[in-house]
């Protein structure tokens, strides 16, 4: 690797770093405020996206363990294919927490309180979650790392989980239907559990667009 090539990505580390710190910090506060509110409210499918946070936040963190890594080439390897299977892994918990609550809440139908902190937080995250999924979008494509490919997937996730989160969160607080909020929650499941078994398996998808094309690319084995 040449001087300016060194230079160049040094500079991509540090952009890419900002934007999983920017991740753990906003993460963290959408988890309080996410959990908080719906835990007074009883909404499941406002305590998942919350939890939805906290795994993302483990997410930021795998990737900033990976990238200061990136100096020794041996280990940047060995951590990016661990980075990509720990990012899988927490979609699928995320998935395993969902299913079971949104399922208890309906059979015992029970009815969650209007939430306007929850909206709110929902429309802020539909503001901030695509421009920081694009940034993180941007640098790993210059680096060519799956990992941080995958975690701008639960970045975009976190998006589409806030559009869903909001829908649910309206139609309770305009027609009281109690079922909105569960049902919410498990029309997030089919994609965190496609987004889960692709990082297990060493994949991720490239393209994060409404078509949402996937190139599955596979990391190298060890």
């Amino acid at each position: 690797m040449n001087v300016g090539t060194s230079i160049e990505r040094s500079a991509l580390i540090r952009r890419g770093l900002r934007l999983e710190y920017f991740t753990l910090v906003w993460n963290c506060l959408e988890a309080i405020v996410a959990i908080v509110s719906g835990l007074f409210a009883g909404s499941i499918a406002l305590v998942g996206f919350g939890f939805d946070s906290v795994i993302e936040c483990a997410s930021g963190a795998t990737l900033l363990w990976r990238l200061h890594s990136d100096h020794d080439p041996a280990n940047r390897e060995r951590r990016e294919r661990l980075a990509v299977r720990l990012v899988g892994a927490s979609f699928v918990l995320l998935a395993t927490y969902l299913a079971y609550d949104a399922i208890h809440t309906l059979v015992r139908r029970e009815a969650p309180e209007k939430s306007l902190p929850g909206i709110l937080l929902a429309v802020a995250s539909l503001i901030v979650m695509p421009l920081l999924a694009r940034g993180k979008r941007s640098v790993a494509s210059a680096l060519s790392s799956n990992a941080m490919r995958a975690d701008s997937r639960q970045t975009d996730l976190c998006a589409y989980l806030s559009a869903i989160l909001l829908g649910g969160l309206i139609v309770n607080a305009l027609f009281s239907w109690w079922w909105a909020d569960p049902f919410a929650a498990l029309i997030m499941l089919p994609i965190i559990l496609r987004e889960g078994v692709q990082g297990l398996r060493g994949e991720t998808c490239c393209d994060s667009s409404v078509e949402d094309h996937c190139c599955h690319d596979e990391v190298k084995q060890a």
